[in-house]
């Protein structure tokens, strides 16, 4: 059966734009579909497979393309151990070989719906989704972000802090853990939310249901960044609100069987028995 398959290389990684180009033009030679995409490809819904040729950054900007339209994703280790990439570039054809022969399994990760919704009429709200978390904070020091919270729609806590994560399970071992965050297994499906350097006695991370939401809304005159997926998407201002709940499409990753969590977070901060 012909496969129709996109290749997203890292932009800036001469490595990582050569192994797409070579990789396409075996998978061509062998009768499929291959492309090297960039984001404004307009046809992913076309998809059979999205290859992501980077690091976890790749992987992050290929799941927001594609997850609403079901596509799985591979992600190929061009640079540093991750936590989400799948194989490594001397492995890629032959996970590509089993791919096409059905032999993978597809593990679903929960996704995080960031809406947006202006104080201002004269800005239409928007929604984006992220895989990782999403994270409003301070954009300069000497002051924090004060953030009312409510959770299912209930007042909680006014935060003082200088930044406030939002984040699902795959998040947890990003910004999340930095801030001492909890480790959630990428296979659970919650919502963490973590406060960093609160200026108030309650500093604790809370973990909460997937079917539970988060509402945030700026207070005070001071800009507050929106940063998802380590993407800033600009400044909002007093009054401004995000909401957060789970997303409404999974990511789906494709899994040989080869790969284990825990395995990769020994690795990942050098245990002394990894």
């Amino acid at each position: 059966m012909m496969a129709t398959i996109g290749l997203f290389p890292h932009p800036y990684r001469v490595e990582a734009m050569a192994l797409a180009a070579g990789t396409a033009g075996w998978l061509i030679a062998e009768g499929h579909q291959a492309t090297v995409l960039t984001d404004d490809y307009p046809d992913r819904q076309q998809l059979d497979l999205a290859v992501s040729l980077g690091g976890d950054g790749t992987m992050l900007r290929v799941v927001r393309l594609v997850s609403p339209f079901g596509v799985p994703v591979l992600g190929v280790n061009v640079g540093h151990l991750g936590f989400l990439t799948e194989v490594t570039p001397a492995d890629l054809t032959h996970a590509l070989k089993l791919f096409l022969a059905g032999e993978y399994q597809l593990e679903e990760r929960m996704t995080l719906s960031v809406e947006v919704r202006p104080r201002s009429a004269d800005i239409q709200p928007h929604t984006t989704v992220a895989l990782n978390d999403a994270v409003l904070q301070r954009t300069s020091s000497g002051h924090t972000v004060r953030l009312a919270v409510c959770l299912n729609g209930s007042p909680f806590l006014t935060y003082s802090a200088d930044s406030l994560i939002v984040a699902t399970p795959t998040g947890s071992t990003a910004y999340n853990l930095s801030a001492r965050g909890p480790i959630a297994s990428p296979r659970t499906r919650l919502l963490l939310m973590t406060p960093v350097a609160a200026h108030m006695l309650f500093d604790r991370s809370l973990v909460l249901a997937e079917d539970e939401d988060i509402t945030f809304e700026v207070l005070g005159e001071l800009p507050t960044e929106l940063v998802v997926d380590g993407k800033s998407l600009g400044c909002l201002a007093a009054g401004d609100v995000v909401h957060f709940r789970a997303g409404d499409h999974d990511a789906r990753f494709v899994d040989f069987g080869g790969r284990d969590f825990h395995r990769v977070l020994r690795q990942k901060f050098g245990s002394a028995d990894s």
